[in-house]
């Protein structure tokens, strides 16, 4: 058995899909539903059962997958809302709840692969390395992620099954509807641009020129084939970066879907309050301990990338499977 925590959300659907083209099947999705319509990422998908977030924990604590045989646990669950000011909440939904899936994962000697976050290095201008002299947190969200990572730090030398923490960049891609504020630029711009004619980007920011802010912009596929590279090399742990290692200006994203749709033009907005002093203008992920540990494919290119998404946008909504697929 396979479980995937978060996997009604965009990058757990994703990867039970991707896991589904590889020939799994049995596969436990854990994800809070809630008033949304995440579900829709689940239409498509073959898995064996669904359970809530909160019940899952409860059983995990009392034994209840005593027995079962699991392969490995992708723990994609996280609150990703880099603006919630939630702190008690925050720390035990992104760091004492993965701590006690470790735990198990550890006690029960089955591989651990979770999802981090590049948002632990700030404003970035101490690098982008897996490196603690490189982490500044600027936001709640990510303050609770770099918790759980140091927390990993201090286990890994004695952990005796894998355990992989995959700090993920700017992820973009299909399923990813139900984020709202927090999706990815290139839905808002196929949005915006289909209700407007136009696309609005931040004006200048961080010593950048409007819409010159840069960011490492990781196409979801590319995130799930990392994912997956780890499974099948469970002997590898570690805590990896998780971006294509070039960094691309909003502007220039916007573009590509103008291009992809044939139309639209670019506008620029003023900058939020809520958002400065806790935005990262620029990007760019280190590549090299990934390199190292044998990941040596090449990421798509953000243009085909955008113009695969702008099609899914246009024939799905959005959704990996419409209803001919």
């Amino acid at each position: 058995m396979i479980i995937v925590t978060g996997g009604a959300g965009f990058i757990g659907s994703n990867l039970i899909a991707g896991l589904n083209r590889v020939g799994f099947r049995d596969i436990l999705v854990v994800d809070h539903m809630g008033k949304t319509e995440k579900y829709k990422n689940l239409r498509g998908l073959k898995f064996s059962d669904l359970i809530d977030r909160a019940a899952f924990r409860e059983l995990v604590r009392h034994g209840a997958f005593e027995g079962k045989r699991i392969r490995v646990l992708f723990h994609q669950g996280a609150c990703s809302d880099t603006l919630n000011v939630d702190g008690d909440y925050m720390v035990d939904n992104n760091y004492r709840y993965s701590r006690e899936l470790l735990d198990y994962a550890a006690s029960k000697g089955f591989q651990f692969i979770y999802a981090s976050s590049a948002s632990v290095y700030g404003s970035g201008k101490r690098g982008f390395k897996e490196d603690p002299e490189c982490e500044f947190p600027l936001n709640l969200y990510a303050f609770s992620k770099l918790l759980f990572d140091n927390h990993v730090r201090r286990v890994l030398p004695f952990a005796r099954s894998q355990v992989v923490g995959l700090r993920y960049f700017n992820v973009f891609g299909p399923q990813e509807m139900h984020k709202g504020r927090m999706a990815s630029i290139v839905f808002h711009a196929f949005n915006n641009i289909a209700a407007k004619g136009s696309v609005g980007l931040f004006e200048g920011s961080g010593g950048f020129g409007p819409g010159e802010q840069r960011r490492d912009f990781l196409p979801v596929e590319d995130a799930v084939r990392v994912n997956l590279f780890f499974l099948e090399h469970g002997e590898k742990s570690g805590i990896f970066n998780c971006g294509t290692g070039k960094s691309c200006s909003f502007l220039e994203l916007a573009n590509s879907v103008i291009d992809s749709l044939g139309k639209g033009q670019v506008e620029f907005i003023p900058f939020p309050e809520d958002m400065k002093r806790k935005y990262q203008s620029f990007t760019e992920a280190d590549l090299s301990k990934l390199r190292s540990a044998g990941f040596l494919e090449d990421f798509s290119t953000l243009e085909g990338s955008v113009e695969r998404y702008v099609n899914l946008l246009e024939k799905n909504g959005g959704y990996l499977f419409g209803e001919g697929d």
